[in-house]
């Protein structure tokens, strides 16, 4: 799943980046759109480890290297 733009796995750095601003104040609002894209993700990817899947669209929200950048 790589949308439009520099070429890199969705979310790429600059679009988590939108996300946060797009959705300061609304962390579960957040989730909850990541969790539709983990959705098709896993319809789009099935050989995909689902660590793998989770990893890429629920837990770096929770990173803190995130809110440090």
């Amino acid at each position: 799943m790589d949308l439009r733009g520099c070429g890199a796995a969705w979310p790429c750095r600059t679009r988590k980046r939108q996300l946060v601003v797009e959705f300061t104040g609304a962390r579960i609002s957040l989730m909850l759109h990541l969790s539709a894209y983990l959705v098709q993700a896993c319809e789009d990817l099935p050989h995909t480890p689902s660590g793998v899947l989770h990893a890429r669209f629920l837990a770096w929200p929770r990173s803190a290297a995130l809110r440090n950048e």
